[in-house]
């Protein structure tokens, strides 16, 4: 089945913070549909089994397929380290991950070819991006810390607070201690940490945002597959949830950095 370049681009998380890719992916390419997907109401997977989290990942990849998506990227870092080649075996049209995107970019950016990767206990333990890295520079040292507080700092948006500092300090101490030059930020919400990591990290070292990654491999498969939109017309976003939470729509617009409107409610 060949997609059509008009179609949207599927993009799905457990929660909201698959919207730093959505971000990402509006500026990168401003004329692209987006029907994003955040499984609010079960959020988190961190804490799941692997046949939990496949589950749900096929049932939601199922949904956006159903919007006839021309392309799906796995927004979440947890679903990509357990469940990324399911969603490939069922998906008719190309699959991206953001752990495949990080690792691109942190082989890139690399000179030293020592990297530190700093996600949740769930990605970190998966050990996801040392094989992801590994299978495109297998001669990369790879230095990894899990960063549990990050994301409840984030959500209380608490981004340039001095508790996010110290502790953000206490999480790097180790990475750093290991002469880094590249840091890969594995989790969508440490993108709105990075002003933050980068002056805890210092000058020195490469922050790699795999929400920018994502976008600029999106846009170089939709170049190479002839699928970017040729429409010059202002895009459509749609925003499915499983629940609307407390705070949503305050933190998603924190995420998304605009409104946060078409806003579809899931019942599952």
């Amino acid at each position: 089945m060949q997609p059509n370049s008009g179609n949207p681009i599927g993009v799905f998380d457990s929660g909201v913070g698959g919207l730093t890719v959505v971000r990402a992916l509006m500026e990168r390419l401003p004329f692209e549909n987006i029907v994003y997907f955040g499984d609010t109401a079960r959020v988190p997977y961190g804490v799941k089994s692997v046949e939990t989290i496949a589950h749900y990942t096929t049932q939601i990849a199922e949904f956006l397929l159903g919007k006839q998506v021309k392309l799906l990227i796995v927004a979440c870092n947890t679903m990509a380290a357990v469940a990324s080649q399911v969603v490939q075996d069922l998906s008719p049209v190309p699959v991206l991950d953001v752990i495949d995107a990080g690792a691109v970019g942190a082989v890139a950016a690399t000179r030293s070819r020592r990297v530190g990767v700093i996600g949740t206990p769930t990605t970190i333990n998966s050990n996801a991006y040392a094989r992801a890295i590994h299978q495109y520079q297998p001669e990369i040292r790879i230095f990894s810390q899990p960063c549990p507080l990050f994301v409840p700092l984030v959500e209380e948006g608490w981004l340039e607070h001095q508790v996010t500092r110290l502790t953000a300090q206490e999480y790097l101490r180790p990475v750093l201690a290991e002469q880094i030059d590249t840091l890969v930020l594995g989790c969508t919400h440490y993108p709105l940490l990075k002003p933050l990591l980068q002056d805890v990290a210092g000058p020195g070292v490469a922050l790699v945002d795999s929400a920018e990654a994502m976008a600029e491999r999106t846009a170089a498969l939709l170049a190479e597959m002839g699928l970017a939109n040729p429409r010059r017309t202002p895009p459509e976003y749609h925003f499915h949830v499983t629940d609307v939470p407390l705070r949503f729509q305050t933190i998603g617009e924190r995420f998304l950095g605009r409104s946060l409107a078409n806003v579809h409610v899931e019942k599952w």
